[in-house]
């Protein structure tokens, strides 16, 4: 029997995530969420258990507030490099969860590799 979507984004979460714990060596999570209205991302330290920084199109100075498109995707990936590197941080490991890396989750990423952040 086919499995529901929900159930295939679950198994590939988890298979992202547990491939990308192998091989962190101690390197910060740039983890993204992406919902129907809204589009987030954080770094995360995972051995501290503390979220460095955020970026997310409900922040009013983005000028993205509530859309969930391409553009606004990029906005939010060139804003975490910059938060990123006023923290000091410079190598991450990319999380993109059990969403596929295409579209938003691509722009959000490339945004974030102009921005100055290795991955």
């Amino acid at each position: 029997m086919a499995n529901s979507k929900r159930e295939l984004f679950l198994k590939r979460r988890l298979r992202v995530r547990n491939k990308l714990r192998k091989e962190a060596n101690g390197r910060v999570r740039l983890s993204v969420h992406r919902s129907n209205k809204n589009i987030s991302a954080q770094l995360i330290d995972d051995v501290n258990g503390v979220t460095l920084v955020s970026a997310s199109t409900l922040e009013k100075d983005l000028g993205v507030v509530g859309k969930n498109n391409v553009e606004a995707a990029a906005k939010v990936g060139s804003a975490i490099a910059e938060r990123a590197k006023a923290k000091g941080v410079e190598d991450v490991y990319f999380d993109r969860g059990g969403f596929l890396f295409h579209g938003k989750v691509k722009a959000l990423a490339d945004a974030a590799r102009e921005g100055g952040l290795k991955f």
